[in-house]
């Protein structure tokens, strides 16, 4: 049983506030301590007057003020505070690396963009090891009312998907939510068509239903270690990102990976969550897999 807190990042803006509200909700359902830390870093300059302990004590109060909030909500649940000094990427992925998830907070953009993500923002998902969770600044509990879904995007053999799994499952039986497990597929070029490949389509009935067994396969593991929720598998032809949106309305949060592995051009977001996070208007949890 995992005894790593639900870790939120705050800074005093409306968006961080949402997200550290959402981290303490999380952590009471989930039976986790919360941790929030502040990350700061002192540079001299002859125009601020601010010393070294007088920004390091600004970080105390506002990560004090903060959690005296989410403890006036949650008067039973364990918080700690942590102000870290260095970089804000270093710090941030260090403080993810014990947790059970890292909570950020983003600025909507208007009606289309759903997430307003800065350049600390992208690479922390980038880097960090653990699930990271971005929440808008409007976000409230209203958006987790029942009958509002975790929608989870699957992909790739059943291991491929076991971690984001994992996360989405766990999440959906801490809140007693419904699960909708989301496969997108598109029709191959021609020279895909393997003779392998071609027996096994063939065996399968056909693309659809093929892709329904391979659904199946990846969650049936969950579904045996998580009876409790109830899940629809969701098999649609069309791009990942569309199809995850197009079901996203009733959605109170969107699970989606990240490969972590690295390739000659770097660790990257990747083309699902970058749409999902740029679209969505519910929180949307990046979790890195193998």
């Amino acid at each position: 049983m995992t005894t790593r807190p639900i870790t939120a990042a705050v800074d005093g803006t409306p968006e961080s506030l949402a997200a550290l509200a959402w981290a303490g909700r999380e952590a009471v359902r989930r039976g986790l301590a919360l941790r929030v830390v502040h990350a700061w870093r002192w540079e001299p300059h002859e125009a601020v007057t601010v010393d070294r302990d007088g920004q390091e004590r600004w970080a105390r109060e506002t990560l004090a003020e903060a959690a005296r909030g989410v403890a006036e909500r949650h008067p039973e649940l364990e918080i700690t505070t942590e102000p870290v000094e260095g970089s804000p990427v270093e710090s941030l992925v260090g403080a993810a690396g014990d947790a059970e998830a890292l909570v950020l907070g983003s600025r909507g953009h208007g009606a289309v963009v759903g997430f307003l993500l800065g350049s600390v923002g992208q690479q922390v998902i980038v880097e960090s090891p653990r699930p990271v969770v971005l929440v808008r600044a409007g976000d409230s509990p209203s958006g987790e009312a029942a009958g509002r879904e975790i929608v989870v995007g699957q992909e790739g053999a059943p291991e491929d998907s076991a971690d984001v799994l994992r996360f989405a499952f766990e999440t959906a039986a801490a809140r007693g939510a419904s699960l909708r497990a989301v496969r997108a597929w598109t029709l191959p070029p021609l020279y895909a068509y393997s003779p392998g490949s071609l027996k096994l389509l063939d065996e399968a009935g056909g693309m659809e239903p093929f892709e329904e067994k391979a659904l199946a396969a990846a969650l049936e593991p969950w579904r045996r270690r998580f009876p409790e929720v109830s899940v629809t598998p969701h098999v649609e032809i069309g791009s990942a990102g569309q199809v995850l949106l197009s079901v996203a309305e009733r959605a109170q949060l969107m699970v989606v990976g990240r490969r972590a592995r690295r390739t000659a051009v770097g660790a990257r977001i990747g083309s699902v969550a970058h749409g999902v996070l740029h679209h969505a208007h519910c929180p949307v949890a990046v979790v890195p897999h193998a």
